[in-house]
């Protein structure tokens, strides 16, 4: 086994990483007690949320994570790997993207944050590598707050972005 092999299996081992639906490993690792009730949400929340959330996500480079949106900002942290690559589609069809990384001087951020609502993907930049990241999710992630792309009406949406959205929805 390689050692980029070993090193994945390593962080999968240790942190308990499960397969994620959008792709990559994931372990939540915090929930906050603390509860924001619906009534005081926007109406696009279907009940009450934890203040915040957290996980591991670890993506690997024959993998990405697919288009998907939530209801909520989250805040992305690099910790070990590749640069990671977020793809960010807005609601005006406008494409933005953030490198998440340690290298400042290629325009590597540590950590970055999605706007709640946007269609957004993600992918490691090395090749035969992987990236370790967190996520942090406020109010709290709930799976009710998840939408997987469907690629044909992401690309109805935003047709001039049909290869980008063809590269990162399965």
């Amino acid at each position: 086994m390689n050692p980029i092999s070993s090193r994945i299996k390593e962080l999968i081992d240790f942190y308990e990483l499960e397969g994620h639906p959008e792709g990559g490993f994931f372990k939540e690792t915090y929930r906050s007690k603390g509860l924001i009730s619906k009534s005081s949400l926007p109406g696009n929340f279907s009940g009450d949320r934890n203040y915040s959330t957290g996980i591991y996500f670890l993506l690997t480079s024959d993998t990405f994570s697919a288009f998907h949106k939530i209801n909520q900002d989250e805040m992305w942290h690099y910790y070990e790997g590749s640069p990671i690559t977020i793809h960010m589609i807005d609601n005006e069809g406008v494409y933005h993207s953030q490198k998440l990384g340690l290298n400042i001087e290629e325009g590597e951020q540590p950590q970055s944050t999605v706007p709640a609502g946007l269609w957004f993907a993600a992918n490691v930049n090395e090749a035969d590598s992987y990236t370790l990241v967190g996520c942090t999710v406020s109010p709290g992630f709930d799976f009710a707050d998840f939408e997987l792309a469907d690629p044909e009406k992401l690309i109805l949406s935003f047709p001039k972005h049909e290869h980008l959205i063809r590269r990162f929805t399965r």
